[in-house]
């Protein structure tokens, strides 16, 4: 047993640059189940969002903005909060090292879909990257932090596991630490924290195309939720329209919107523009135009992918924006200083997960989540590009503020037990898990996919509780092991995308459905579970 003032699951931007803050205070633990820089924050591509030109943008513009996109999901008091504290959280990792793109002595500000100006800080086509190698140097001069690498967080503790029952109408439930399975020793460990964050990213395996990096399994959303804490939203999945079409892939390699900020169009296979057919934008419409726009080409076309052209622009300026975007294109034998680009739309972004407060509190006590696994109300029916790392960064701040308040009263609850894995087997079938794994993904990709409809809604639950119901039975008589608690988490996310998507009886924003495919009026309702 373990005992640590804070205790963070996962080492993405939001977790570490809490870590940094509340380490002022008290000794910092974070888990990772993988390499501490493997993490949804290294994958950003196109940059981070925020007013830096007083001259020609304001914050009422990215408010603005925001809440268009958000498509009148979106909470106003938490939009304003990050946007006008975001060019301090920015500075904050500019001190920490961060580098950004500069342009005669200026940052190269560009503009992405739905944005009203050049508002974006990059660095290259790789800004989460620098973000996450800047923010672990940092911490690695930090006495007060700890990562461990390879440790697996299996479930939150809370009174249930001190023999007391609870429910999602229990408003005590409190978070005392975790059960974490140490992937070196196949043992589970059990660590204590006075104050627990969730940093987990989001959920993207639950398709069988995605952007997401492979460990984007919706973990700390399925913790939660079976600890009886509140998700709301997690209908709302953002589909990025461009992902490289390059068949047997996987996970999908992300064309940043970027490369359409600097003037990237997308093209059907005849060299058609077809954008301003669906929407005056073009393609720098908002991501979920733009996805199902894309899907109703290749629809109409019959084509398994759609084309980003930016080859007509100069090719200094697409090698100094898009470095990795062109060696990858490159090495599958693509020039895109002169060839377009085949891209498809491929799951990208988690505009739900847990539900929080203003400052990062769920309704857990002790328990906060930050990041993409969080809804804090800022992104509603469809996150704005490059708001995601700027959300991440304030409310990893907020959370810290909050938390350190509230530390001196706290502590640890000494009487949780061991981790009881009586009558438990070792697994030598783990073909089940694969392939209810890709079972998984397929059917909701099929079902619960850029458009939908309740017809399809239905199937996919009826096929899911098959799912589930074996993935249960099998997580009972065996031991753990990482893919096997993935899929269990995977299968939990995918029921809660499957529910709040049965609950919204309107087309609204990422939820499209040929069912109902207007926006109720009045005041639009929350999915909350």
């Amino acid at each position: 047993m373990q005992k640590v003032d804070f205790l963070v699951i996962g080492s993405g931007i939001a977790g570490l640059s809490f870590a940094l803050k509340a380490s002022a205070k008290g000794k910092v633990l974070v888990l990772t189940k993988v390499n501490a820089d493997e993490t949804n924050t290294k994958y950003a591509q196109g940059g981070i969002a925020a007013v830096f030109d007083p001259d020609t943008d304001s914050f009422e513009k990215h408010i603005s903005d925001t809440l268009i996109a958000g498509d009148g999901l979106c909470d106003r008091k938490i939009v304003e909060i990050v946007v006008k504290e975001g060019p301090d959280r920015i500075q904050e990792l500019i001190e920490y090292g961060t580098n950004f793109d500069k342009h005669d002595g200026e940052y190269d500000l560009t503009r992405e879909g739905g944005h009203s100006e050049n508002r974006i800080l990059h660095y290259k086509d790789i800004t989460g990257k620098e973000i996450e190698r800047a923010l672990l140097e940092e911490v690695s001069k930090n006495p007060n932090i700890e990562i461990l690498t390879h440790y697996y967080a299996v479930e939150l503790i809370t009174q249930h596991h001190l023999g007391i029952e609870v429910n999602r109408e229990t408003n005590d439930v409190t978070c005392y630490g975790v059960y974490a399975l140490n992937l070196h020793s196949g043992e589970v460990e059990t660590i204590l924290s006075k104050m627990t964050v969730m940093a987990t990213g989001g959920a993207g395996h639950i398709y069988s195309a995605t952007t997401n990096p492979v460990i984007a399994t919706g973990d700390g959303i399925a913790m939660v939720y079976r600890a009886k804490g509140r998700v709301r939203d997690m209908e709302m999945i953002q589909f990025h329209p461009t992902s490289l079409f390059n068949p047997g892939e996987y996970p999908s390699f992300l064309i940043t919107e970027a490369v359409r900020g600097e003037g990237g169009v997308l093209k059907n296979k005849k060299g058609e523009e077809f954008m301003h057919g669906y929407d005056p934008r073009g393609s720098l419409a908002p991501r979920d135009i733009v996805a199902r726009s894309i899907d109703a080409e290749m629809k109409k076309t019959g084509e398994d992918h759609v084309y980003l052209d930016i080859s007509f622009k100069p090719k200094e300026l697409i090698l100094q924006h898009f470095p990795n975007i062109y060696e990858k294109c490159l090495s599958i034998g693509l020039d895109i200083t002169k060839d377009q680009i085949p891209v498809v739309p491929a799951a990208h972004y988690l505009c739900g997960g847990i539900l929080v407060d203003e400052m990062g509190r769920s309704t857990i006590n002790r328990l906060f989540a930050c990041g993409e696994c969080s809804s804090t109300g800022l992104h509603g029916a469809n996150r704005l590009a490059s708001n995601s790392l700027l959300e991440a960064a304030v409310f990893g701040h907020r959370i810290a503020q909050d938390a350190l308040d509230d530390f001196d009263n706290l502590t640890f609850q000494d009487n949780v037990p061991d981790w009881n894995e009586f009558g438990t087997e070792q697994s030598n079938e783990e073909i089940l898990v694969t392939h209810n794994l890709r079972e998984l993904q397929r059917m909701m990709a099929d079902y619960v996919g850029i458009v939908r409809s309740d017809f399809r809604l239905e199937r996919a639950m009826r096929r899911l509780k098959l799912i589930k119901d074996e993935t249960e039975e099998f997580y009972k008589k065996t031991k753990l092991s990482m893919k096997l608690c993935e899929l269990r988490n995977l299968v939990q996310c995918a029921e809660l995308v499957i529910k709040c998507a049965m609950k919204r009886k309107e087309s609204r924003g990422l939820h499209y459905t040929t069912d109902y495919p207007y926006k109720l009026g009045g005041k639009p309702e929350n999915s909350v579970l």
